[in-house]
């Protein structure tokens, strides 16, 4: 009787702690590990510029003081430094290679060493790997960011036609954006490089509606304008055919998982950067705002899989923008476009001087602000004297934005550090890293821009060495 009663007491138990052994015996075996952390897709998307100001901006200007974007919904967030080897502020070019490469290189370099050798980018290991691969952004395909990616060349301003040369020669699965320009004979040496991508097997796309009811080809192209991408802010005005950068990415997204591999996708906000060297508050709304609705897409797109690591981050800060106790909210969200597009509505004298009163009236009609003949003497007067290192064609719409922003008490860099500066404006300020999906709980914590890739490709299980040089056939 107590034999029985023992038995019966202790079995259970035994049982129990057997089931508690396999339990943590599976959840420790690679395979399992595999499972649940080792995603089979990453998509890093990148806001150029975009530091804690501008997202705080577009939260108050869109949802107000309680509102919340879709990017701080993401479950880790990490701060990251951005220096790069040559300067303790980064421009664009280093990065954006200093994430796609793991290695620091000089400003102005894309793709290459502080040396200037070229080394491989985590989009071509996932490629060696296997893995399709996209870039896409609102900028020029060959310009910092998605070069970083997707080539390698000394200097950024120069080598535009070389990088379009290298997007085809690499082979990149889905390719979408601006800078049509750089693919044309004019720059090819009499070469039509789009016709090259066609012969290859590209489906080409040049408009939104043909991005949208083009039946998924195995490898895309869509260049949507010469240059940049138009701003959110101007597509009306201007009557745009070009898709959104949600769009972009859907199709992206609808491409690129088809087969059982696995991709890499990187998509960038480009002109979020552009509207803050502007200092286009307004501009910074709209821009932010479509990227955070980027973000919605991908992330509503990888919940249905569970296989997908998402990243979310900037390449730097610029112009120190911020959302100042001061700003003018109401009056910021009245205006209507950019200040590029403000600056395209002036005239001017045979001196080619501007006519002040075409600032007077180009100031009332977009930017609901009167100008005194002091104030309107003294903007032309900025445009006259205050030059810029970087971007010299931008600088009357510069010193528009900024006279708007002085004007509504907006938070941001003077209009005399951004002349000075060899980058146009940007600041060594950390920026936030958001992740979400298996193994963004690696992101944490203080890291470096160089962590990005050595993260994502250590998540995924793909091989990647930092600083290892060009390893395709060129």
């Amino acid at each position: 009787m107590n034999k029985t009663s023992s038995y019966k007491i202790v079995q259970p138990h035994r049982f129990g702690l057997f089931v508690l052994i396999i339990f943590f015996i599976c959840m420790s075996s690679p395979i399992q590990a595999e499972t649940r952390n080792t995603p089979k897709n990453v998509i890093l998307l990148i806001g150029d510029g975009m530091g804690l100001g501008a997202i705080e901006i577009a939260r108050q200007l869109e949802y107000g003081k309680t509102g919340v974007l879709h990017l701080e919904k993401l479950e880790h967030v990490a701060l990251m430094r951005t220096y790069s080897a040559n300067n303790y502020v980064t421009d664009s070019a280093a990065g954006g290679s200093a994430i796609a490469t793991g290695i620091k290189t000089n400003n102005e370099s894309i793709g290459v060493d502080a040396n200037g050798s070229e080394v491989d980018s985590v989009l071509d290991a996932f490629q060696n790997n296997g893995k399709k691969v996209g870039i896409i952004s609102t900028n020029m395909v060959v310009d910092a960011t998605p070069a970083a990616f997707g080539a390698s060349v000394p200097n950024r301003w120069t080598g535009g036609a070389n990088i379009a040369r290298q997007l085809f020669d690499n082979r990149i699965d889905v390719i979408l954006g601006g800078g049509a320009s750089y693919f044309e004979a004019d720059k090819q040496n009499g070469e039509d490089l789009i016709a090259k991508f066609k012969q290859a097997g590209y489906g080409i796309t040049k408009t939104k509606e043909e991005l949208s009811s083009i039946n998924n080809p195995a490898k895309l192209l869509g260049l949507f304008n010469p240059t940049y991408m138009n701003f959110k802010l101007d597509k009306e005005a201007l009557h745009s055919q070009e898709p959104s950068l949600p769009e972009m990415t859907s199709k992206a997204l609808d491409i690129l998982s088809r087969g059982d591999k696995g991709f890499f996708l990187m998509a960038e906000g480009a002109r979020i950067d552009h509207m803050e060297h502007a200092a286009d508050i307004t501009g910074i709304w709209k821009e932010t705002i479509e990227f955070d609705q980027t973000v919605k897409e991908v992330v509503d797109w990888a919940r249905k899989r569970n296989d997908t690591l998402i990243v979310v981050l900037a390449d730097h800060e610029t112009m120190g923008t911020s959302a100042s106790e001061t700003m003018d909210i109401t009056a910021l969200k009245k205006i209507r476009v950019s200040s590029e597009y403000m600056s395209k509505q002036l005239t001017f004298d045979k001196n080619n001087e501007i006519n002040p009163e075409s600032v007077v009236s180009t100031f009332k009609k977009y930017a609901h602000i009167s100008l005194s003949d002091q104030e309107v003497d003294q903007f032309i007067d900025n445009v006259r004297k205050n030059k810029t290192l970087v971007y010299p064609k931008h600088q009357i719409d510069w010193e528009i934005g900024s006279t708007i922003a002085r004007y509504h008490k907006a938070g941001v860099a003077d209009r005399s550090i951004r002349a000075a500066s060899s980058t146009g404006g940007h600041t060594a300020n950390m920026i936030p890293v958001f992740a979400s999906g298996p193994g963004s709980e690696a992101f944490d914590g203080v890291i470096e821009n160089t962590d990005i890739s050595k993260i994502i490709t250590k998540a995924a299980g793909v091989p990647f060495t930092p600083g290892q040089h060009k390893t395709k056939e060129e």
